[in-house]
């Protein structure tokens, strides 16, 4: 299995190096970004399981950065950590960026690792149960061009069965 990757992005590079040394010895591939464009420009050449995104940044908010995110980006996960909690932006990050979780600093960093390790897990189970839909798509095409092409090859006689 590949390793997952997370994207700490805030405008205090203090913020974004405590939780990239909080995550050290987690499993994952760890990458800041002190704005919402540079970390535009990180999504553009590495793909990114969870965005950890503070709110009040210059030039873009973190709830219009994650609408981005939302859009170009739909199977990254996005969260929303912020010092200045507003209820506009928790229903902006919420509506426009559906954030799967908003946590408010200080957070406690133990609770965004389970938060985070929950939601890859959400993740993992959903894209494999999209292969797996996938795969048994195929599976029934090919039995359906074989029952066309061969009439009553799908169906058993007593002299078939297993008893």
């Amino acid at each position: 299995m590949t390793k997952h990757t997370i994207l700490f992005v805030d405008d205090e590079p203090g913020v974004t190096q405590a939780l990239k040394r909080s995550f050290r010895n987690e499993p994952y591939e760890l990458h800041t970004a002190d704005s919402a464009a540079e970390a535009l420009e990180i999504l553009k050449h590495t793909e990114v399981d969870v965005v950890v995104s503070d709110e009040r940044m210059p030039h873009m908010a973190g709830s219009e950065f994650l609408t981005v995110v939302c859009e170009e980006y739909p199977r990254t996960i996005r969260i929303t950590l912020t010092g200045q909690a507003s209820l506009e932006a928790a229903i902006r990050a919420i509506n426009q960026g559906q954030i799967h979780r908003f946590f408010t600093k200080p957070c406690n960093v133990q609770e965004l690792k389970v938060t985070i390790r929950q939601a890859l897990i959400q993740k993992d189970l959903a894209m494999q149960t999209h292969r797996l839909l996938q795969q048994y798509r195929r599976k029934a095409a090919i039995l359906e061009e074989l029952v066309a092409r061969i009439p009553g090859i799908s169906e058993m006689t007593d002299e078939d069965s297993f008893e």
